[in-house]
């Protein structure tokens, strides 16, 4: 075909090398590739593979080089197999070096193995030296693995140089006879060692680039979906329903852009926003067997024949991804992202959408677990308020019972009192929360027949803020604490005992304390009251326990009883809650 000059060969190896960077292009496709270039270590499969591929990408690289006659200096397409007098100016070094580099010595070897004894089996003065150098390319190229990094492309230019350089070395070496060998490495020497260098640089930095782009299309795609969960987290955890599904839908079609979006329930059409909302209409049918599908069988669905088959005539939307919304294993509904063509429906779009369906599922799976762990909250809060008024009404009725044998007339006004704290403590334990004022009204029924008791020995004092009455308590809070006071503070004292109460305005807040001047309580029953029901001669410690477990659950671990004492100086138990009325 022609002598050719140094020029003309390295113009045919960089045609070569777009060949190179095609192949490196599609490579970036396949799953092993990208384990290659993602993991640290690879596991056997994934050696195996990497081997044979980049061993048999090496032997395409001989077969796409030219061969040389080196009597005549005329070049022809290389042959299975050589003449004495022929020699390979190839691209083969590229597969074996980018193997070292993306997967070690044993990967770079072994491409080296496979690629070096197809050159050897191919004859020619110089079949020896390229095999082996082929070998030796892959054990440098090993020398410069780095886990999980990417070298810059100068860098691998180099590498992929010095393989290059390292063959033509052996040639040198090897080779016989030395003349022709040297006239060989003269000839192919530069353009081979530019080329192969430029090639390998190209191809790395083309797999590394597209792969970054992948990783950044992803990322991007990641964030998005984070932040449409964190926009429709605050509606979907109140249930599913057309206002909260209205909100979702605007959300996913301002952030996705496509046609249309909806979700619908089983039967019927919850939102729509975008194209076709003219008939896609809110409490409408669902008007898609395609929908009705997904329903009943609860897989996502893609419609992109042209149509969506909507019955309405003339409807404009022309493809959908139909995904369910699932709820403890059932499906109750879907969601559906409208396009104008199935060109637009992407692989990645597919990904994303069965990965914000079942976003949304989880989230309608915590709304239903809400509402359960609510239910129950509350079904304990009135089971702790039920405990209460037994506890009252046992220690009320020993009092009684006492004053029956010493002063009948004063018994039956303490009933009278009673009776009346009673009928409160029946509407108490039908609400959730009641007023100061009621709850203060309360006690002092209670205290109506604490009071008798005493005699003289007991004084009331209250320290109100009149403004707060209106303000909201759990029922049954306060009087417990002044029992407690009662029982286990002043019981024994002969004279001067006082119970003081203060309702006070903090800020944000409502303080609320019990203060009595008994014989106080020990540290160690301090650490322990009010987090536990405590066994003791003079009782169990059952009445603070529920009040402090009921203020917790209703307003938070920081309204949790406070508790200070000293021995034979009293006791003060204090707690705050937040206001609720607006204005105060």
């Amino acid at each position: 075909m022609g002598g050719i000059s140094l020029l003309d060969l390295l113009v045919i190896m960089l045609e070569r090398v777009g060949m190179i960077v095609a192949v490196a292009f599609i490579l970036t496709r396949f799953q092993f590739f990208k384990d290659l270039v993602h993991h640290d270590k690879l596991n056997r499969k994934q050696e195996l593979t990497a081997i044979l591929f980049f061993g048999f990408f090496g032997i395409v690289g001989t077969y796409f080089g030219v061969a040389l006659n080196m009597n005549t200096l005329h070049f022809n397409s290389v042959a299975t197999v050589l003449t004495s007098d022929e020699a390979i100016a190839n691209s083969r070094v590229i597969g074996v070096v980018v193997a070292g580099l993306l997967g070690g010595y044993r990967v770079g070897i072994g491409a080296g193995l496979i690629a070096g004894i197809h050159r050897m089996t191919l004859g020619g003065f110089t079949a020896i030296s390229c095999g082996l150098s082929t070998i030796v390319a892959g054990v440098v190229a090993g020398a410069f693995y780095r886990k999980g990094k990417a070298l810059k492309p100068l860098t691998v230019f180099g590498i992929g140089a010095l393989a290059e350089a390292m063959q033509m070395s052996m040639i040198l070496l090897i080779s016989k006879p030395f003349e022709k060998a040297f006239t060989l490495v003269e000839v192919i020497g530069v353009p081979m060692i530019l080329a192969n260098g430029v090639g390998t640089a190209l191809f790395l930095l083309i797999v590394h680039n597209v792969i970054s782009e992948q990783e950044k299309v992803t990322a991007m795609q990641a964030q998005k979906t984070l932040r449409i969960a964190n926009q429709t987290l605050g509606y979907l955890r109140t249930g599913m329903n057309t206002d909260t599904a209205q909100a979702v839908c605007t959300i996913l079609f301002r952030e996705l852009q496509p046609s249309a979006v909806a979700m619908t329930n089983k039967t019927d059409i919850l939102a729509h926003v975008g194209i076709a909302s003219d008939h896609h209409k809110i409490g409408s049918p669902i008007r898609t067997d395609e929908t009705r599908d997904v329903i009943h069988h609860g897989e996502l669905v893609v419609v992109n024949d042209g149509t969506i088959h909507c019955d309405y005539p003339g409807c404009r939307l022309g493809a959908a991804v139909i995904a369910p919304l699932n709820r403890r294993g059932e499906t109750i509904g879907t969601l559906k992202l409208y396009y104008p063509t199935e060109k637009v429906i992407t692989d990645v779009s597919i990904e994303l959408i069965a990965g914000l369906s079942s976003l949304l599922s989880n989230q309608l799976e915590i709304a239903e677990t809400d509402r359960a762990y609510q239910l129950a909250k509350e079904a304990e809060i009135k089971a702790l308020q039920a405990q209460i008024s037994p506890h009252f009404l046992f220690n009320s009725l020993n009092m009684i019972m006492s004053l029956i044998r010493t002063d009948p007339d004063q018994a039956r006004k303490l009933l009278t009192s009673l009776s009346y704290f009673l009928r409160q403590n029946v509407t108490g334990t039908t609400a959730t929360q009641i007023s100061l004022e009621q709850e203060l009204s309360h006690v002092k029924s209670y205290l109506e027949v604490i009071e008798a008791r005493f005699v003289d020995r007991l004084t009331i004092l209250y320290d109100v803020d009149d403004n707060l009455l209106a303000e909201k308590i759990p029922p049954f809070t306060l009087q417990p604490i002044v029992e407690n006071a009662i029982h286990h503070g002043i019981n024994d004292m002969e004279k001067n005992s006082i119970i003081k109460m203060t309702v006070h305005n903090v800020g944000t807040e409502i303080e609320i304390r019990v203060e009595d001047n008994g014989k106080g309580i020990t540290p160690e029953r301090i650490a322990i009251l009010g987090s536990a029901q405590i066994e003791s001669e003079t009782g169990t410690g059952v009445g603070l326990f529920n009040v402090n477990r009921r203020l917790m659950m209703t307003f938070g671990d920081q309204a949790a009883l406070s508790i200070k004492s000293e021995r034979n100086e009293g006791t003060t138990i204090s707690f705050r809650i937040p206001k609720l009325e607006v204005g105060v």
